[in-house]
């Protein structure tokens, strides 16, 4: 008889991986079978590597660590910010800005200067500019939080990286690489997962099965917040 845990993954499609040919060899010790070309993936092995992953993210949590949650493609960005804000974590849902990591202190410095603009609207500062110049500002202000909204409790570098999918995130995981920034990553099967440290072997694709992991990874930030 199924467990709880992977009949609910079933019914998430996280075992549906891709076809035969897409398969990347590191993947292998991953895969059940293969059904009509198309590889499904062992999820008693995405039960086990998620549990390993949810431990390392509520100790993080439970010591004031600071976890950054990425995911860039449309049919899966609201629901990275859904649940890095339900933890109160800075999250990206839009393109990922290269030197996010490397180069923090130009990084840092957008994002105290967008506050500020955040600040001044608030505060009616901006009131002292013409109306064209108010509106330019607004729209300034606009953009910017569509694009750095979710960094703006970014205020160091994050402690660990969840990514939505490291085949599609790529560039933020090289950054995090450099930096040795623990990542947590679905890894779908067309994708090498040895070069990160918590690999959770599941579809990537499907809104169900990315919803799935990322509430798990999001509660077990809770639950370490909650223990500190």
């Amino acid at each position: 008889m199924l467990s709880s845990e992977v009949q609910e993954m079933l019914e998430a499609g996280i075992h549906f991986g891709h076809r035969k040919s897409h398969r990347h060899p590191k993947m292998e010790p991953y895969i059940f079978t293969v059904r009509g070309n198309v590889e499904i993936i062992d999820v008693t092995k995405t039960v086990e590597y998620l549990a390993r992953a949810c431990d390392f993210l509520e100790e993080k949590a439970k010591n004031n660590g600071m976890i950054l949650f990425v995911a860039t493609r449309p049919h899966v960005k609201d629901i990275i910010q859904e649940y890095a804000t339900a933890c109160d974590m800075p999250f990206v849902k839009e393109r990922w800005f290269g030197g996010t990591f490397t180069n923090f202190k130009v990084m840092s410095k957008r994002l105290e200067n967008f506050k500020e603009l955040e600040r001044q609207l608030q505060s009616g500062e901006l009131g002292k500019y013409t109306k064209q110049e108010q509106v330019r500002f607004k729209r300034q202000i606009t953009k910017l939080n569509l694009s750095l909204g979710g960094l703006k409790a970014m205020t160091r570098k994050p402690d660990a990286l969840i990514l939505a999918s490291l085949k599609h995130d790529d560039i933020a995981a090289v950054e995090a690489l450099k930096l040795k920034i623990p990542i947590i990553a679905i890894t779908d099967t067309n994708v090498d997962p040895s070069k990160i440290q918590f690999p959770i072997p599941a579809n990537d694709d499907a809104v169900s099965s990315v919803r799935y992991i990322m509430s798990k990874l999001s509660a077990a930030i809770e639950r370490g917040k909650k223990n500190k």
